[in-house]
């Protein structure tokens, strides 16, 4: 980890472990936290010498401008995940009730993040995990977004039947041998929110197929995949019938996200 960041890092822990500000913090390079802060301080230290998140040892990160709960049961929310957020509400009027469904809501930070901005929408948030579905609804209570309709399944089996102006996900999208998945801050993240078949692709390869059955007329389909998997994602959405695919990149010129919208309804 370059200086600059594990500096950072020390900042964050001490400031949240003696309930200061970081400015305080700054300004009195010398402060030492309290007994009970140093007791905190000190076993966040040496959980994250270790490797663990910081997002897990002080149990929120920022994402979109909102903080959300995050607990090791939930695939961290990143910020190259906020450009899924910009393009979807790029298809959301904000007038009309257009109806949203998020698949594999994680902590719901998608989900809730398009609740706060389109009030008017209608969001299904959906996920196999019981213990990702308890952080998602924390996270929506925090932030009044109440309204979302949350569903306890896999993939699109909850919503069977039922069709949607917009799908949004963020998949497992790591293949199962990718070595970066045991290291790191990824080692202590939920596997099954990471890792899909042996080229990382399992997952949207099986949204894309059923996803036609749950789009309306014109509906879009949008997807986060890895850096080197935007030209494999773009065809499977061609080859399912998608029309007006696209590649859009991230912050940093990665290309991060997929769409294709659906014109015809299929049964």
């Amino acid at each position: 980890m370059p200086l600059m960041d594990a500096r950072r890092e020390v900042d964050v822990l001490l400031t949240r472990a003696s309930n200061v500000t970081l400015a305080h913090v700054m300004a009195h390079p010398e402060m030492r936290p309290d007994p009970r802060g140093y007791l905190v301080y000190s076993d966040w230290l040496e959980r994250r010498l270790k490797g663990e998140p910081v997002a897990y040892l002080l149990g929120y990160r920022e994402f979109y401008g909102l903080n959300f709960k995050v607990s090791s049961a939930v695939l961290i929310p990143r910020p190259e995940t906020e450009l899924l957020v910009e393009l979807a509400l790029e298809r959301l009027a904000e007038g009309p009730a257009l109806s949203i469904l998020d698949l594999g809501t994680g902590t719901g930070c998608i989900a809730v993040t398009l609740a706060k901005l389109r009030p008017l929408a209608r969001v299904v948030a959906v996920d196999v995990s019981p213990e990702a579905l308890a952080v998602a609804k924390e996270n929506a209570a925090q932030h009044d977004a109440g309204h979302i309709e949350f569903q306890e399944g896999n993939w699109f089996a909850p919503v069977a039947g039922r069709r949607f102006d917009l799908v949004v996900s963020n998949p497992p999208y790591v293949g199962e041998g990718d070595p970066h998945i045991s290291s790191g801050d990824l080692r202590f993240e939920p596997r099954a929110a990471l890792a899909a078949g042996s080229d990382g692709l399992e997952m949207l390869r099986n949204i894309i197929a059923d996803a036609p059955k749950h789009l309306c007329a014109a509906g879009t389909l949008l997807l986060e995949h890895g850096y080197d998997q935007a030209i494999e994602v773009r065809s499977l959405l061609e080859r399912q019938g998608f029309v007006d695919v696209a590649t859009h990149e991230d912050l940093g010129g990665i290309p991060r996200v997929s769409l294709g919208r659906w014109l015809t309804l299929t049964s």
